[in-house]
Order: C-alpha cells, then structure tokens, then sequence
C-alpha cells in the first residue's frame, strides 16, 4: 500500500521525524535495518546519552557548530533544546543538567531516550518496521516516488525523509547508504571525514603511558604554518597505542580541518592549577626536603607512575639522578616538560571510530526551513546525513532533533 511518508533510518532523527510526520495524520513508515532502532543513540555518552544541550538562544547553538552553522538557523528557531527536553519530560523521561549545560536522562540510562523516541513515533500512529535494508532510492521526473529494500521489495510514496545516519559507527548500521541515495538523486556529497575523533601523534614517548587516563589536565592545539592556537581545553585525557583520546582530544578534533603530519602541535599542560613560577618553588621545596632521592622517585607524588619516564625523557633527565645533582636549567627543563609536554598530531583515527561524520549533502541544495531537497521534489533530510557539525556537549544531536522535526512538520504536505 502506498504510504504518505517513508522514513528511511530509525535512529534520533527518523524516529522523532515519524512521531511529528504522523501526528499530521499521515501514514508514516520508518525502514531501519537493524533489528531494534536507534541503536547508535544507545552507545552515546558511554551508554548515559549527553540527548542535548540547554542553551537557550539560536546563536549560543551556532557558535558550537563550525561549520554551516547558520544554515540550521531556521531549523533550531522553530525547534529548540528546552523543546526538545519538554518533549522527553512529557514522554516520561525526567532530565537533568550537567557541566557545560549537558543535558542527561536522570537514569543515565540511554536507553529511556530510545524508549522515548520510540513512543512518540508509535504513539503518533507511525510503523516502525525493522530488519528492513533500503537497497535504492526511486525518483521520475524530478520528484520522488518510493524506495526498494534488499529484497526487492518496493515501497511507493511520493514523499521520503532520509535520516541514515553517517559513516561512524558503521556496526550501529550507520554505512553511509545515504549519501549513495542523495547522490542517485542529483544532490553533491561534500567530502566526508571523522569528527569528535581520538587523534595519532608523532610523539613515540608517549606509548609508554598508553591506557593512563588523566583528568584536570589543560591542552592547546597550535597551527604550526600559522603559529596560532586553534584550540585550548581543559578537562580529560587518555593516552593509548596511536597516540591520545579522551573528552578533550574528542573536542580538539572538531576544529581541526585537514590535518597533515606537521601542520598541527598538541602541548598538554599536567599541572595547569600552578604557573611555571609555583610550579619550580614546589620543586625546590621538595629537592630540599629529600636531596638524595632519585628524581623518579621524588615525582612519583606528583605524577602517576606510568608518566614518570616519559616527562623525565622529554626533559632530558636521568631517572636514576638524585635530586641534589639537578641543576637549575635542568630543573627549569622539567618544569618545562610538566608544563608543556608535545607531540605533533599526524592524523585522525579512521572515520569508523568517530562519533560524527563531518561533510555530507550539500546544505546548499537542501531548503533550511523544511529540510526539502531543492532538486527533487518529495525529498527531505534529517541528521548527520547533512554537511552540518557541532563540538561536543549534546550539539549534534540537536542538530538532528531540529532537522527532524523540521522535516516531519513539512514532508508529504500535499498543499505544497
């Protein structure tokens, strides 16, 4: 039977999508290929789900999207976080907000969020049909008329929301399959990288601390070829195999645009609470209260065990030498090394480890106000399919959420 809507994906978009298509009394039907939706949305957060962030005003929601962010103007002034927080609440999801306005499921249990979006979509008399691959996207004469899945079954509408997700997390079913469907009809697929990403560095010290995580610890990104700091941060840090990832480095890689072996520097601050100044007077205070301890020995009450090696060898320092041996310029190295330690950053980790995708459909072929396709009529876009993404802290999501209900509101509107 021909529906008035198909929604290709049941992840954070489609389904919210769904429940305000439905709502308009259409028949809506999600496709999703997993067996169960939103699966993605369960992983976010490490399973807590940061679903958005509570800022108030349009422009603090733009200033946390690097790129194209004014496109989503329209989008975020009709659908707004404490929107979308008021329609978790009345789908019996209590909330509450952390640092840097963060916003959780009280349980910090995704999977409230799912069962929420869930609701709302059936509620909204919306089917959801799983274990449904999307194989092709059909369009005649500028407009689009169905979708077939893998099996060959074809499904008519005159009307189709694509909310596939990205490239990221590819086992959450996020494959990339609509940037495939954009392009069969006419649309430009920007290039595609890995955003909120861990980050390999040329640095081979730091190995030695692999699977150390810190906290309290502030980094700055420096573009070499500008000179100019790109990035500052403070929060947490975990060092592994390839080089670092964390909080921190997540957020740090969102302002990086193409990254090259050379072109970006990451300086980790470990004592950022204390200046170079404060930090040699602790230093020498110690030395004096304990002259003959090894210097490895004596840091070991101001850095953990596994970083021990790996500052003394960026300063330059015998582990082994005792303390009354130290001269002033090697003391003034090792603060150093406490205060700036580096590597240059030589890539990002595969796109299959990011959190986002960045780039996608053209915004430019996408009307911001509906999220239509401006090349074929019936089309509609929602999520991290378009070339639009935000740092972390709940910003992608709401990206999505905005562009969902923008699309629900307006596909399959037959007075068009």
């Amino acid at each position: 039977m021909k529906q008035d809507l198909i929604i290709v994906g049941g992840g954070a978009a489609g389904l919210l999508a769904a429940g305000f298509a439905a709502r308009r009394g259409l028949q809506v039907t999600v496709l999703e290929k997993n067996d169960r939706p939103g699966r993605k949305l369960m992983i976010t957060g490490k399973g807590r789900c940061n679903v958005t962030n509570a800022c108030t005003l349009v422009n603090e929601l733009m200033e946390n999207i690097p790129g194209n962010g004014r496109f989503l103007y329209a989008a975020f002034s009709r659908f707004m976080p404490y929107d979308m927080m008021e329609l978790l609440e009345n789908e019996g999801v209590p909330l509450k907000i952390e640092r840097g306005n963060r916003v959780f499921p009280e349980s910090d249990k995704a999977v409230d969020i799912v069962d929420a979006l869930v609701r709302f979509a059936k509620n909204g008399g919306a089917r959801i049909c799983t274990g449904i691959t999307v194989a092709a996207l059909f369009t005649e004469n500028g407009r689009v008329t169905g979708v077939k899945d893998a099996k060959g079954n074809v499904y008519e509408s005159d009307a189709v929301v694509l909310a596939t997700g990205g490239m990221s997390y590819p086992l959450t079913g996020s494959t990339g399959d609509g940037y495939l469907f954009a392009e069969s009809a006419g649309h430009t697929v920007t290039p595609l990288r890995p955003s909120l990403v861990p980050l390999e560095t040329d640095n081979a010290r730091w190995r030695k601390a692999q699977g150390l995580s810190l906290k309290n610890i502030a980094v700055t990104v420096t573009d070499r070829t500008t000179y100019k700091e790109v990035y500052t941060d403070f929060g947490e840090l975990l060092f592994t195999h390839f080089g670092v990832s964390g909080p921190v480095i997540l957020s740090a890689s969102a302002h990086l645009r193409e990254i090259i072996p050379g072109k970006y520097e990451l300086s980790i601050d470990l004592k950022p609470a204390l200046s170079e100044q404060k930090l040699d007077a602790r230093l020498v205070r110690e030395f004096t209260e304990a002259p003959n301890k090894s210097i490895s020995n004596l840091l070991s009450a101001l850095l953990p065990h596994s970083l021990i090696p790996v500052v003394l060898e960026e300063a330059g320092i015998d582990p082994a030498e005792k303390v009354n041996q130290i001269t002033r310029e090697t003391r003034q190295d090792l603060v150093y090394a406490l205060k700036h330690l580096t590597a240059g950053i030589t890539r990002a980790r595969p796109i299959e480890e990011a959190i986002i995708t960045a780039g996608g459909v053209n915004t430019k072929e996408i009307d911001p106000k509906t999220m239509e396709s401006k090349l074929c009529k019936g089309l509609y876009f929602a999520g991290e399919l378009i070339d639009a993404d935000a740092y972390t802290g709940g910003f992608n999501l709401q990206i999505a959420f905005s562009t969902a209900a923008a699309a629900g509101r307006n596909a399959g509107d037959a007075t068009r």
